[in-house]
C-alpha cells in the first residue's frame, strides 16, 4: 500500500517507458535509394520526335501504376438534384457516376447571362485538403467551418471563376465531403473538414490501384460528361486547383489533352523534399513506383505545350526544407519540353509572398484570358 501511495502522489515517479538516446531510422537509406533510382524515365528533350516517344510510354506507365489502367467506365447517369439562386450564378448540386456503383457528387456553377444555346468556356476547380471537399471552392459561406477555410486558403476560386462568366465544376474528390470512407463519415466539424485519403489509398494500394488513379480517372470522366453538353464549349476546358486540388489539376492536364489550360497552385515541387523528407503529408501523395519514374517537372513537361501557370508561396512549407530552389528546380524541367515547343511563353511560374493558399491574382486572369482570347 505505501508503495502504491507514493506512485500516486510522485514520491518514487517511475518512467513509463524508457528514455532513448539513441534511434536506427532507416530514412537515411531511402534517401540514398532515392538518389541512386528516382527518375528513370526523365523528359526527352533531345528532339519533337523523341518528346512525343517519351510521353506516350510515360503516360502509359503512370496508367498502370496509379491502376488507372484497372478503373471500369460507367454511363454518367448525370442527375441534378438542387438548384440554388447564388451572386451572379446559379449553383447545381449534381451527381455523375465516375464508375459502376461510384458516384461523384458535385456542383455546377451556371453564369447568370448564360443564354439557351450558348456555348461558354469551362474550369474544373478540384480542391484541396481542409476543404469539406467541393464546398470551399464553390464559396459555401453559409457553412461556418467552409467560410473559416475560405477565408484561410483564399479557396472560393471556383465561384469567382463562375462569376467571371464561365461555366465551373467543383466535384468532390474521392475521400471528401459526401464521399468521405466509412471510418470519417460522422457528422462532428472535424470529420466534415477532412478527408479519408490515407485509408483509402490504403486498401487501393492493395488492390492494385491508388487515389491519385481515381481522382485523375474520376476528372476525366468529368470532361467526358462536360463534352456531352450543350452549353460547354468542348474546345476550352480548364483545370485549376490548390493544393490537393493541384495535384488532381496536373495529373489531369499532364494525362489528358482535351485541358487546355491548367493552374496548379500549390503543388509544383520536388518529390525527395517535399514527399520523402515530409514523408507524414496525406496519404494521397503516394503511389507505389512513382518517384523511381518521374519527379512532378516531368509531369508538368506532359502537359507542353498548353498553358500551364504554377502558383507559389515563397513561404509555403510544403516546398521543403530548400524552399523555392526546390520548386525551381522543377519548373526547369517543365520549361525545357515548353522552350522544346517553341512555347515557353505558355509556360508562367507566379510566385508570391506567403504561405499555402490559392493566391489568384495573376492566375484567375490569367486562365480567364486562355479561355476567352480569340
Amino acid at each position: 500500500m505505501a508503495l502504491r501511495v507514493a506512485l500516486k502522489y510522485g514520491a518514487m515517479a517511475i518512467p513509463r517507458v524508457p528514455t532513448l538516446t539513441r534511434f536506427f531510422p532507416a530514412h537515411a537509406e531511402l534517401q540514398a535509394r532515392f538518389d541512386r533510382e528516382a527518375r528513370r524515365m526523365p523528359v526527352d528533350v533531345s528532339s519533337q520526335a523523341a518528346f512525343e516517344t517519351w510521353r506516350k510510354a510515360t503516360r502509359r506507365h503512370l496508367s498502370a501504376i496509379t491502376g488507372m489502367d484497372s478503373l471500369r467506365p460507367a454511363d454518367p447517369q448525370p442527375v441534378v438534384t438542387e438548384s440554388v439562386q447564388c451572386d451572379g450564378y446559379v449553383r447545381q448540386r449534381m451527381e455523375v457516376h465516375t464508375e459502376p456503383g461510384v458516384v461523384m457528387p458535385l456542383y455546377a456553377l451556371l453564369p447568370d447571362d448564360l443564354k439557351a444555346g450558348e456555348r461558354r468556356p469551362v474550369v474544373i476547380a478540384p480542391h484541396g485538403h481542409g476543404s469539406g471537399g467541393k464546398n470551399m471552392t464553390a464559396g459555401r459561406r453559409d457553412i461556418p467551418a467552409v467560410a473559416d477555410a475560405i477565408d484561410t486558403y483564399n479557396g472560393a476560386y471556383a465561384e469567382r471563376f463562375a462569376q467571371a462568366g464561365l461555366i465551373v465544376f467543383a466535384p468532390d474528390a474521392r475521400a471528401f465531403g459526401e464521399r468521405r470512407e466509412p471510418v470519417g463519415q460522422a457528422n462532428d466539424e472535424d470529420s466534415f473538414m477532412r478527408s479519408t485519403c490515407t485509408p483509402l489509398n490504403f486498401a487501393a494500394i492493395s488492390l492494385g490501384q491508388t487515389v491519385t488513379g481515381m481522382w485523375t480517372w474520376d476528372l476525366m470522366r468529368l470532361v467526358d460528361y462536360v463534352l456531352t453538353r450543350d452549353d460547354c464549349d468542348p474546345s476550352r476546358i480548364a483545370c485549376a486547383g490548390l493544393s490537393g486540388g493541384g495535384l488532381q489539376t496536373l495529373w489531369l492536364a499532364a494525362m489528358d489533352e482535351r485541358v487546355c489550360a491548367a493552374v496548379v497552385s500549390g503543388y509544383f515541387y520536388g518529390n525527395r523534399d517535399s514527399l520523402l523528407d515530409i514523408n507524414d503529408n496525406c496519404g494521397c501523395n503516394f503511389v507505389p513506383g512513382l518517384w523511381q519514374a518521374v519527379d512532378m517537372g516531368d509531369l508538368g513537361a506532359l502537359i507542353a505545350p498548353r498553358p500551364l501557370l504554377v502558383e507559389t508561396g515563397d513561404e509555403d512549407p510544403l516546398n521543403g526544407a530548400r524552399g523555392l530552389d526546390n520548386v525551381y528546380e522543377q519548373v526547369a524541367i517543365t520549361r525545357e519540353a515548353y522552350e522544346l515547343h517553341g512555347a515557353g511563353d505558355c509556360l508562367v511560374h507566379d510566385v508570391q509572398p506567403g504561405e499555402h493558399q490559392w493566391y489568384g491574382d495573376v492566375a484567375e486572369p490569367w486562365l480567364v484570358e486562355q479561355l476567352t482570347q480569340a
